[in-house]
C-alpha cells in the first residue's frame, strides 16, 4: 500500500541518517581532543613570567619540564623516511639526465698487460742526466728524500734539488766527498744509526746551505770539517775521542747553536765554543777537567753569555765545583757532579 512504501522509505532515511552522523562524529571528536590537549599543556606555563626570568643551569628545569616533553612535542610524522638502497638525487641540470629508453655503455678497459708499472718521473727528472737519481731506492716527496731502513750500504745518487735527506737505520759505513757533490740546497742530513765509521774530512764543508747534520748512533772516530752554515750538529752515541776534533774545530761557526756529542771519548770540553751556542750536551764522556776560560772570558768579568743556557756535564769524572770561576758569565750553573 502507499502508506507501507512511506513508512519503509521513512525508516532507510533514518537508519542511513544515524551512520552518517556517526562517520561525523568521530573526527570532530578526534579534532576537539586535538585542540583541547595543547589548551592543557599551556597550562603549564600560565603562571611563569617570561619576561623577567633570568634563565641559568639551575633553573632551567623550571622552564622546561622534560618529563613531559615528548608529550609536547609529536615528532612522528616529521622522521624522514630512507629507505635503503635509494638512487641518488637527480641532477639539476634537466640535460645531464640520460634519455629513457637508453643504456649507458660500459667503458672498453684496456687488456691487461705483463710490463713494468709505470713510474712517474719527479720534476727534476726531465732535466737531469740519465744516470742520475731517480729515486728507485728511495721516497722522494717534493724537496725531501726519504731512505730510512732501505738497507743501503752507501749514499744513493740525490736529487740536485735535495733539501731534506733522511737515510737513517741503513748499513751505510762510510761517507764519501761525492756523495753530496753539486746539493747546494740541502738543508739537514740525517743519517742516524748506521754503521759509518769514517766519513772524508771535505765530505759536508762544501754544502753551503747545510743546517743540520744528524749522526747520532754510528761508529764514528773522527769528526770531518763543518761548512759555516751549521746551526745543529748531533753526533751522541759514537766513538770520539778528543783527538777526533781538529783544533778549534767550532771556533768559526757562527751559527752554531745546538752542540751534541754525549756518549763519545771526550777528555775534554771542545774550546773555544762560539758566543751563537745555545746547548751543550757533552754527558757520559771522560772529561775531568776544564779551564777557567773554557765559558767565560776570565779577563772581562762584565760579560754575559746569555744563550748559553743549557749544558749537560753529568756522567764525567769532573768535580764542577773545583771550578767556580768558569761559570760568572752563564746564566745558569752546568748539570753535572758538584761534590
Amino acid at each position: 500500500t502507499p502508506a507501507g512504501c512511506r513508512m519503509r522509505t521513512l525508516a532507510w532515511l533514518g537508519i542511513t541518517s544515524l551512520c552518517l552522523g556517526a562517520a561525523w562524529a568521530v573526527p570532530a571528536k578526534e579534532e576537539r581532543g586535538k585542540a583541547e590537549k595543547p589548551k592543557a599543556d599551556l597550562a603549564l606555563y600560565e603562571n611563569l613570567d617570561l619576561d623577567n626570568y633570568d634563565l641559568t643551569l639551575d633553573s632551567y628545569g623550571e622552564i622546561l619540564d622534560l618529563s613531559n616533553y615528548e608529550e609536547l612535542y609529536d615528532y612522528g610524522d616529521l622522521g624522514p623516511k630512507i629507505e635503503v638502497g635509494t638512487l641518488a638525487p637527480r641532477p639539476k641540470n634537466p640535460a645531464a639526465l640520460p634519455k629513457l629508453g637508453t643504456t649507458a655503455q660500459t667503458p672498453k678497459l684496456p687488456p691487461p698487460t705483463t710490463a713494468s708499472p709505470v713510474h712517474l718521473a719527479p720534476p727534476w727528472a726531465a732535466s737531469a742526466p740519465p744516470a742520475l737519481p731517480s729515486c728507485r731506492l728511495c721516497l722522494c716527496i717534493g724537496t725531501s728524500v726519504y731512505c730510512d731502513d732501505a738497507n743501503l750500504e752507501h749514499i744513493p745518487p740525490l736529487p740536485p734539488e735535495t733539501t731534506y735527506l733522511y737515510a737513517r737505520f741503513n748499513r751505510i759505513g762510510t761517507i764519501r766527498a761525492s756523495d753530496f757533490t753539486g746539493l747546494k740546497k740541502l738543508k739537514r742530513i740525517d743519517l742516524t744509526s748506521n754503521f759509518i765509521s769514517w766519513a772524508d774530512v771535505d765530505a759536508f764543508r762544501l754544502l753551503p746551505s747545510l743546517q743540520e747534520l744528524i749522526l747520532p748512533e754510528n761508529r764514528l772516530t773522527a769528526l770531518p770539517e763543518l761548512p759555516r752554515s751549521i746551526v745543529r750538529l748531533d753526533a751522541r752515541l759514537n766513538r770520539i775521542p778528543s783527538t777526533g776534533l781538529q783544533p778549534e774545530a767550532f771556533r768559526e761557526l757562527k751559527e752554531l747553536q745546538f752542540l751534541h756529542l754525549s756518549d763519545n771519548q771526550l777528555d775534554y770540553i771542545p774550546a773555544p765554543l762560539p758566543q751563537s751556542l745555545r746547548s751543550l750536551h757533552l754527558q757520559n764522556n771522560n772529561i775531568q777537567t776544564m779551564h777557567e776560560d773554557t765559558f767565560c772570558d776570565s779577563q772581562d768579568h762584565s760579560q754575559i753569555r746569555r744563550a748559553l743556557e743549557d749544558i749537560r756535564l753529568d756522567g764525567n769524572p769532573i768535580n764542577l765545583s773545583l771550578f767556580p770561576n768558569a761559570y760568572f758569565c752563564l746564566p745558569r750553573l752546568p748539570t753535572g757532579r758538584f761534590f
